[in-house]
This record gives C-alpha cells, structure tokens and sequence, in this order.
C-alpha cells in the first residue's frame, strides 16, 4: 500500500473522525480542556468550509458567499487564547496537531490555507496575548481585532485557488464581522465574569 493510499483511509470519516475525537481525548485527560476544543475546532472548521452550505450575498454588498459558521472561526481564536493559559508556549504545538487533524478532513490546499492563515494570525495573536498585561477581556478582543482581518483576508486568498470565484469582498468582510462578533460576545461573558471577581474582593 502506497503511502497516498494509506492516507485516503485515514481520512475516511469512520476512521478520521474516531483519531480527532482521541486526540481531544488526549489532551483533555491531561488537565488541557480548552487545548482539547482548540484541536478538535480546527479540523471541523476545515471541514465545514466545502460540506456546509453558503448563502450569495449581494453584488452591491461586495459579492460572494457568507459562511455561516465564520462564526466558529472566530471562537477559534478566542479558544486559542485560554488554550494558550494552559500550554504557554507550547501552543505552536497544539496548532501543528490540529492542522495534522485537518488534513484528515479537507482538502490539501484547504489546509495549507488554513495553515498559513492560522500562522500569521495566530502570531499576531500570541504576541497580543504574551506581551499586553490588559484584563483578559480585553486582551481577547485586541488579538481578535488584529488577527481576524489578516486570518481571512489570507485564508480566502489562498483557498480561491481551488475554490474559484470564492475570493469577493463580501465574503472576506463578512467573514471578518462575524468573527469579531464572536469574539465580542465572549469577551463581554469575561468581563462579566471579572467584574464579579472584583467585587467579591471588596471589602464588605
């Protein structure tokens, strides 16, 4: 058996999605709960990139499709910042596995793209998160409003080499909303959260 076909059976889903489900397995066992959900989040998105359908948006409003779980994208990079709590540095690592798992549920040039998008913003992110002594709340959202543009705009970019006519305006724009609207509203779920903590350290 050549390795390419030993490859396609790993990325039967019977198979693929059993080796995703044990890595989260993986590192949730071991105390990384959020680095679980950062791994598996990475290979579902990939995945739903061709298997979820995408609406037409509007010439006048830049054209192309919307995705509808951009969304999710975006909750990706906040995971990846409480990932980053529990693995420090070690966060390059869990980035290197979820693209591994990615390649067992895209397509090839999909996963460079997602790579190479996730590289650069995932920087951007790591530098926000590593250098700035903001509030997390606040931290989530400077990484994601410095992160998303360059994800998308890079991603699109890329994956328009397989997926004709998808690079559009209208689809990198959404792209980019929804993910920061993601990433606000966890942001504001943290800040209510650290609102309460400061409180409760009050004294009565």
């Amino acid at each position: 058996m050549t390795f390419a076909q030993a490859f396609a059976v790993l990325q039967q889903p019977q198979i693929a999605v059993p080796i995703v489900l044990a890595t989260m397995a993986a590192f949730f066992f071991a105390g990384r709960r959020w680095s679980a959900l950062y791994v598996g989040l990475m290979p579902f998105i990939n995945w739903s990139f061709a298997a979820v359908p995408t609406a037409a948006i509007p010439d006048w409003l830049g054209g192309g499709a919307f995705q509808p779980l951009a969304i999710v994208t975006g909750l990706v990079l906040v995971v990846r910042d409480f990932a980053q709590r529990e693995l420090k540095h070690w966060i390059w690592g869990a980035m290197i596995v979820g693209l591994a798992l990615s390649s067992l549920t895209s397509w090839i040039t999909v996963v460079v793209a997602s790579g190479l998008a996730f590289l650069i913003s995932e920087t951007v992110d790591w530098a926000v998160y590593t250098f700035s002594r903001r509030p997390l709340s606040q931290r989530i959202m400077m990484s994601s409003l410095a992160s998303a543009p360059l994800d998308q705009v890079v991603f699109i970019g890329l994956a328009s080499l397989v997926v004709p006519g998808i690079f559009a305006w209208g689809t990198i724009l959404t792209g980019i909303a929804s993910k920061l609207l993601g990433a606000w509203v966890v942001s504001r779920i943290v800040a209510a959260q650290e609102s309460r903590r400061q409180s409760d350290m009050k004294p009565a």
